[in-house]
């Protein structure tokens, strides 16, 4: 069994959840540092939303995620984080993007400017262009693993 594989069932047993999950880190896998510091930010607070471009769950055949989904939360170099569950999701266009949803995401200075600039940023970076009428998939979700001021195994 791997440490992903104890994490989930140590949680799964102490909570008494029956689920599947999937385990991911945020951020560009190709930069393990960033995928480890927006890891360290849900698990340690305060990230509590993301956002992804519609388009790459089409193209890459995923579905959306949906309320209750559970997930791990893996660092840069693959280690299980946290666990947390979706609590919300909508679609929505860019420029339709709010203050509160950009403080929710917990980055950078937390303001909209900041997360516009970011964001349009980061997709660049992926090779898609952005502007105010492109479709995202925005999610919100809650830390539900280490419970919050419980040591943490490892």
């Amino acid at each position: 069994m791997s440490v992903i594989d104890d994490m989930w069932s140590e949680f799964a047993a102490t909570a008494g959840v029956d689920a599947a999950y999937t385990a991911w880190g945020f951020g560009d896998p190709g930069r393990p540092d960033q995928v480890s510091h927006l890891g360290l930010l849900v698990r340690d607070g305060p990230k509590r939303a993301t956002a992804g471009l519609l388009s790459d769950y089409a193209e890459e055949g995923e579905p959306l995620p949906s309320v209750g989904d559970y997930s791990i939360v893996l660092d840069g170099s693959g280690e299980p984080l946290c666990i947390i569950v979706t609590t919300e999701v909508r679609v929505a266009a860019f420029g339709d993007v709010d203050h509160q949803f950009a403080w929710d995401e917990g980055e950078g200075d937390r303001t909209l400017a900041w997360w516009r600039q970011a964001h349009q940023g980061f997709f660049r970076s992926q090779g898609a262009t952005v502007d105010d009428a492109t479709q995202l998939v925005l999610e919100r979700f809650d830390v539900v693993w280490p419970v919050a001021g419980e040591p943490q195994g490892r």
